[in-house]
């Protein structure tokens, strides 16, 4: 799975540009305005990155998130806020719709010369991290995000100001980072094709036994240059990337199916279901049995409650 630098072009004019699909991530609209728009082809299924932020939510749908170092099931309702040059894609089962803003203010932009506009820049470097919303907050982001697609002019540069301020001040009980370190691709790295290699290659075969010698070949890099390289790029040494994508996947196979704790510890790159089951308490503090359980019974209450 190679990673795809996507180059985002707004319209002419604008600081901004809205996003909406109704069917999947690769049949997209550019909403103009209530009475315009243009097809365009999406990236959303596919390892990318980009220069612009982006707000995307999913109205319905399900599947597997990938963004930076962590891979994670989402859900109708999922809304989550990507930095610059964060890598990320959506594997999605089924049909989906949802609604994507993405913009690009850099340091230069008139923007930034209203004092009012200065708390935000802190905050949008906090997510490179990417940051995934809940509650409250999470459902106020959903309806001015689709209320951008009904206005134009002032009223929608006024909703796009209401989303920024809204994102920024989210309580922390309604915001959580996604990724565990920032996870820039910069467009300058000039390792960045290499990493851009070697996260893909990670991402398309962590199910298998990977040595550093695979990613060697892959970069053509040598071993003391792609470990240095490597944790500039991802914060973790390889092993502790590794790990981490494997015990997310993991964790996403023990909500979703009733397969046997060996199946989805061999099943998803772990040598030993003995390691797998060490690793799983140090870092999640229960067995994997018990995260099971928890699981169905959020899954049970929840269709109670429905």
């Amino acid at each position: 799975m190679s990673i795809v630098r996507e180059r985002i072009y707004l319209p002419s004019g604008q600081l901004f540009r809205l996003l909406h699909w109704s069917e999947n991530l690769h049949d997209v609209e550019l909403v103009h305005s209530p009475r315009e728009r243009l097809q365009l082809e999406g990236e959303g299924k596919h390892w990318h990155y980009h220069e612009a932020f982006e707000l995307t939510y999913f109205e319905s749908g399900e599947g597997t998130r990938f963004v930076g170092d962590r891979i994670q099931p989402f859900q109708r309702g999922d809304l989550v806020l990507l930095g610059s040059n964060l890598p990320h894609y959506w594997h999605t089962r089924g049909r989906s719709t949802g609604w994507s803003l993405q913009w690009h203010l850099p340091a230069a932009h008139h923007f930034w010369a209203f004092p009012e506009t200065k708390m935000l820049a802190a905050y949008f470097k906090s997510a490179a991290r990417g940051i995934q919303f809940h509650g409250h907050t999470a459902e106020q982001l959903a309806r001015e995000l689709r209320g951008l697609a009904d206005t134009e002019g002032l009223a929608q540069l006024g909703l796009l100001f209401r989303l920024f301020a809204l994102a920024a001040e989210a309580p922390e009980q309604e915001r959580e980072f996604i990724s565990a370190n920032s996870f820039s691709l910069s467009a300058v790295s000039l390792h960045q094709s290499a990493m851009q290699a070697a996260i893909g290659f990670l991402l398309a075969n962590f199910k298998k036994d990977i040595r550093l010698g695979d990613l060697l070949k892959v970069t053509h890099m040598s071993r003391p240059t792609f470990s240095r390289q490597f944790r500039i790029h991802s914060g973790k040494t390889l092993s502790q990337f590794l790990q981490q994508i494997r015990l997310d996947a993991a964790c996403r196979e023990l909500a979703e199916t009733d397969n046997a704790i060996i199946d989805v510890a061999l099943g998803n790159g772990f040598s030993q279901v003995s390691f797998f089951n060490r690793v799983f308490r140090r870092v999640l503090k229960c067995s994997p049995t018990d995260y099971r359980h928890r699981c169905h019974r959020r899954i049970a209450g929840g269709l109670t409650r429905l």
